[in-house]
């Protein structure tokens, strides 16, 4: 399966959360969000895991890249 890029950078919670909801609920599994902000990370982070996804979750400059695949 490809992975599916979600650009959530600038957007406060729960943009970020409802973005990764859709695309999950659309049967993505491998995806990759970047947020700009420590609560979008958690929060995201936190869906993924309720959801069965395995998490890394990096920073990358000013940015932090969380990547998801199935458990």
């Amino acid at each position: 399966m490809t992975t599916k890029r979600i650009d959530a950078r600038g957007l406060s919670c729960p943009q970020p959360v409802v973005l990764v909801s859709r695309a999950i609920a659309d049967g993505n599994s491998d995806l990759e969000i970047i947020v700009d902000n420590e609560v979008a990370r958690e929060n995201v982070l936190r869906l993924a895991t309720r959801r069965g996804l395995k998490t890394d979750a990096r920073e990358e400059g000013a940015e932090i890249v969380i990547r998801t695949a199935k458990a």
